[in-house]
């Protein structure tokens, strides 16, 4: 398959969102709640059901699961370098690193399913489900001062909570009936369609203003510093191909939607965190395919 064909649906989803929102008039209360049902209801099921009933060994996903959390820690460390590079302006630095590590589920879902059907979705769950909590306690960590606790936000995430309770289920022994099988699957396969067209939808271009150098940064670290660690270090390891290939696009994910909110319910800097997200995800156009053609030819 090549990897035109592997991306260039997922990205006309996007693209299909940023069109359908300006062209009607839905009113925010849809998609607000459209947001909700594919957060809380449909992306949960298909984390549940990934790896619920997947084969779960860890002695050839260990490298792998290394490979992906030691490029989130490259994001945060030199996410965090942003900090006295820049000398930004308050809650600029606070509100925008996170956009340096955190990455887009639907994305990392529909590429792995697109690239390798039911394995490739579970190798990404298993590692969503690793770097969910530890992304999400690096960009807590930066508003903490507005927050009301870490340990709070982690313990409402529906992600963290889906794909945990998932490898529970499955390390006991336990099996989901056929049908309820069947559900989950319909609901999980809805997620991934409706989750990109929330992406697309999202999409938001203003808001920069005088933080040019930061966003550059930032922006270069999610999409080209993340990626070519997951690429070399995945190398070193000699990752099998097609985990080298689930790393590698883990890796190049643009950062989360899901940021924005974290920020504007926490008093962040909103305006300049949609920025980067819509910026991130506009170049990982280009970004994205690039490292997975470097991937496919390792």
């Amino acid at each position: 398959m090549s990897i035109v064909s592997i991306l260039l649906p997922d990205f006309l989803l996007i693209l299909l969102g940023f069109v359908i929102i300006r062209i009607t008039n839905w009113g925010n209360e849809f998609w607000v709640g459209m947001e909700k049902l594919v957060y809380y209801v449909l992306f949960p099921s298909l984390l549940f059901y990934s790896t619920s009933h997947t084969s779960l060994d860890f002695a050839l996903t260990g490298k792998l699961l290394q490979v992906a959390i030691a490029a989130c820690f490259t994001g945060i460390l030199l996410g965090w370098l942003a900090k006295p590079l820049f000398r930004p302006g308050p809650m600029i630095f606070e509100s925008g690193v996170q956009t340096a590590f955190r990455f887009n589920s639907y994305l990392a879902l529909a590429a792995a399913n697109r690239l390798a059907g039911d394995q490739g979705t579970s190798m990404m769950a298993l590692i969503i489900g690793f770097c969910v909590p530890l992304c999400n306690m690096a960009a807590v960590h930066a508003l903490v001062h507005r927050s009301g606790g870490l340990l709070k936000e982690l313990a409402k995430n529906p992600l963290l909570l889906a794909t945990a309770g998932g490898i529970i289920f499955n390390l006991i022994g336990l099996r989901v009936p056929e049908i309820a099988g069947a559900f989950l699957s319909r609901l999980g396969n809805a997620s991934i369609a409706l989750g990109l067209i929330m992406v697309g939808a999202g999409l938001r271009l203003s808001g920069l203003q005088n933080a040019k150098g930061i966003a550059s940064y930032l922006i270069a670290v999610k999409l080209l510093a993340v990626p070519a660690c997951a690429y070399f270090l995945g190398r070193f390891l000699e990752l099998p191909p097609l985990q080298l290939q689930i790393a590698v696009i883990f890796g190049a994910l643009p950062t989360a939607s899901s940021a924005y909110v974290l920020t504007t319910r926490m008093g962040g800097n909103g305006p300049l965190v949609a920025f980067l997200i819509s910026a991130g995800t506009l170049i990982s156009l280009v970004t994205l395919p690039f490292w997975l053609i470097q991937a496919s030819a390792a």
